[in-house]
This record gives C-alpha cells, structure tokens and sequence, in this order.
C-alpha cells in the first residue's frame, strides 16, 4: 500500500467555491483526498505518512478538457481527420502526455477519428502511457450533408432514425463512454452552415434515447439557437460552442442547469480570426463568413448564461495548427478577457464544472474529502494572472496520488513519478 501523503502550507483552491485558504493542508490516502482545508483542521496524521512542504505554493483540482480531440494532429483546420489511422495514434499518445503536462487530469472526448480514444483510454488505465482520465467517443456521428460528413477517419454517416440508433449500438460494442453528434455545420464548411440543421427532431431523440438507454453521455456540435434548442430537448449533456442564443435557448438550458453543460469552445474562432493569413485566407473572407460576427455573438450569449446559472466549462476544439495541442489553459484567459468572469469563476468553470461534466457523481474537479486526489501545484498564483496555468513548467500535476515530473520534455523516458523538491 502506498503511504498517505500530506502536502503542507498550500495556497489552497478546492474549488467548492472562490476561495482560497492561506495555510491550508492536503491529506492523501492512495488515490483519494482524506482532508483538504485549514492546517489547524488536520487530525492527528496516519503513521508513516509522508510530509511535502510546498512553501506556499497554490494547490489547485485538475483541470477538465471538455472538448478534447486527442487524435487530431495539429494540422491545417481544413485537414482534419485525414491523417491515417497509424499516424493519428502516434500523436494521440503524445497529446496525451501533453494535455496532463498542461494540468489537465480529465478530458472529455469531443470526437475520435478511427476508434484511437478507446484503446487511448486503454492504455492510460493500464499505465501503460501517461494521460487524463478519459471518457472516450468514437467517431463523430452525423448525417450525410452534415459537416462532419467529410468521407475521413473521423465520420460516422447515417441517416433516418433506425440507422442512427444502430450506429449508437455500434459505438456502444466498440466501447466508447460518450458520442459526438453533428447538429448543424461551420462557417467555412458550405455544405452545412450553422443554422442549418442536418439532423431532423425525430433523428436527433433517437440518437440521445438510444445513447441514455445504454448509460452513455451525448457531446453535441451546436452553433446557432435552433441547433441547441434540437440538441436541449433531445437530452444532451453536453453543448459545444452555442454561439447564437436566443431567449428561449438560454430558457431551455436553464431549465435543465443541473444536467446540462455549455462550452463555448471559442479558441478555434479566436485563433482563426487572428492567424487566418498563416492559413491563406484573408482576413476580409474571414469577416465575410461571419467569424468576427460570431465571437461576439458568443460574447453575449455567453453573458445570458451566466446570469441563467447555466454551468460553463472550458475545452476550445483544440488539436489543429492555429490551436494546438498544449495551449488548452488558453480557455481560462479568454474566459477572464472576453466573459468578463474574474480569475476564480474561471477556474470554477475549469475544475469543478468540468468536473462534473466528466463524471456527474462528483468524483472529480474539487478537493474534498472522498474525491480523487488530481491536483496541480503552482508555482505562481493564477488567480492575480490566470495565464500562469498555460506555462507548464510553473506545475507540478498529480493525478490519482501519483505526482509527475518532467511531463513537458516530449522524451518519455525522461519522466517518472517522485516526490518533489520544492
């Protein structure tokens, strides 16, 4: 059995709301937290336990990626899903190892090209890679016409309510833990521009019954107000990007505040709008598609929703050349400077929220006594700059009990588990 773990005089963040506790104390026992909270609150300590003074260092939960495509290999936005299925793993064993090193412990897959999340997940659990906690899709299910119907590794064509249902059923047997659907398209995608939706109602409750009816969660591609107004009221957990809301959208969500949650996954409209010419496309075409329009258009219906006490979580479609794997932690700077939410309320969106959203029983995203011990230390305070959490070698990250060094040197063989110095 390992020996329990006391780290001492923390800033200490656990996420159960804005706070923070000065001296503050984080009993580990195995892979559970035992106590998290005031130093003077601690009782008398097991035997043999052993003591890291973190000098004052802030103790966080880890991150959850809520939108994560750990298959997709940091390519041009109009590449994806075309890398071969052998190439695709190889970087998905990288991003993996990456997205913990940037202090990420969980990831809730958004798509999958080929079935490489399953054997992903696989391998983290055994121990035989280093990676978060995964719940994994496969690929992303849409209809012919949609946006994802880009004949790649990453389709699932089907069409009609019985087809779709049977493509749940064969995702199931493959063994995923959460399907991605395809509700309306991409500005640069002509074939399924968001408004449009590829799905009809009676397509997209049967593909949530049949996912709920075997006890999996449904991720949705949803833009515009009629696409998350469909994805809502056929039961989805989770809603990607909804940048345009009307009132009865934000209605809907409200309603279902307890269950449901919203990611505006808006790092890849930030990036395409900035680095577009890296790209070859003008910035005037970029403005003409209607990018600009939508950045602000998710500024405001983002503001909806947190008066609505909709739960917001962080994951920006990350895993493309303009937003490559390893900046995820750039969620919470646009969250603080375009969502106006303070430093703390963003790092709620990051761990407690996405927390849940990965496993709804609470396991996860808060440290408190009976969660999981996935936590980072910080060298730095990111609630004074919350830009602190994208320079990876200010963090030391522990998932499970389990305290990691050298995460950020891509050489594998470099990294073991110890117990720092600090």
């Amino acid at each position: 059995m390992p020996q329990p773990q006391l780290l001492t005089h923390c800033d200490l963040f656990c996420a159960v709301d804005e706070s923070v506790i000065n001296d503050g104390a984080v009993l580990i026992d195995g892979d559970t937290i035992n106590y998290a909270g005031p130093a003077a609150g601690l009782a008398p300590l097991p035997p043999n336990t052993q003591v890291t003074d973190v000098k004052g260092r802030f103790v966080m939960p880890g991150m959850t990626e809520t939108h994560a495509h750990l298959s997709f290999a940091d390519e041009s936005p109009f590449a994806i899903g075309e890398t071969t299925a052998e190439e695709a793993m190889i970087v998905a064993v990288r991003n993996s190892r990456l997205m913990l090193a940037s202090g990420f412990t969980s990831a809730v897959s958004f798509g999958s090209t080929f079935m490489i999340d399953i054997a992903l997940r696989a391998a983290i659990n055994k121990g035989q890679i280093v990676g978060p906690r995964l719940l994994a899709a496969g690929r992303d299910i849409g209809a012919t016409g949609s946006n994802v119907d880009l004949g790649s590794g990453l389709s699932h064509i089907v069409d009609g309510p019985w087809a779709m249902r049977k493509a749940i059923r064969e995702q199931r047997k493959q063994g995923v833990d959460i399907v991605k659907i395809f509700i309306d398209g991409e500005a640069i995608n002509a074939q399924n521009p968001p408004g449009e939706l590829s799905l009809t109602d009676e397509e997209a409750h049967a593909l949530v019954d049949e996912a709920h009816r075997r006890n999996l969660r449904v991720a949705c591609h949803a833009r515009s107000a009629a696409a998350v107004k469909q994805a809502v009221l056929a039961g989805a957990d989770l809603i990607g990007h909804a940048n345009y809301l009307d009132d009865e959208a934000v209605a809907l969500l409200a309603e279902r505040k307890d269950r449901v949650f919203v990611g505006p996954a808006l790092a890849w409209e930030i990036r395409y709008v900035e680095l577009c010419e890296t790209l070859g496309v003008s910035r005037e075409t970029v403005r003409q598609q209607g990018y600009e329009e939508e950045i602000a258009a998710t500024i405001v219906s983002v503001g909806k929703l947190r008066a609505a006490g909709v739960k917001l979580v962080v994951g920006g479609d990350y895993g493309i050349s303009i937003a490559p794997h390893g900046s995820y932690a750039r969620d919470l700077e646009y969250f603080v400077d375009l969502f106006d939410m303070s430093p703390a309320e963003a790092l709620i969106c990051a761990t407690r929220n996405g927390g849940l959203a990965a496993d709804p029983g609470g396991s996860q995203g808060t440290l408190e006594a009976g969660t999981l011990a996935d936590l980072i230390i910080v060298d730095g305070n990111p609630l004074t700059d919350v830009r602190i959490l994208q320079d990876h070698k200010r963090l030391d990250v522990m998932k499970g009990g389990v305290l990691y060094k050298n995460l950020s040197v891509d050489n594998p063989y470099l990294a073991d588990r110890h117990t720092p110095t600090v």
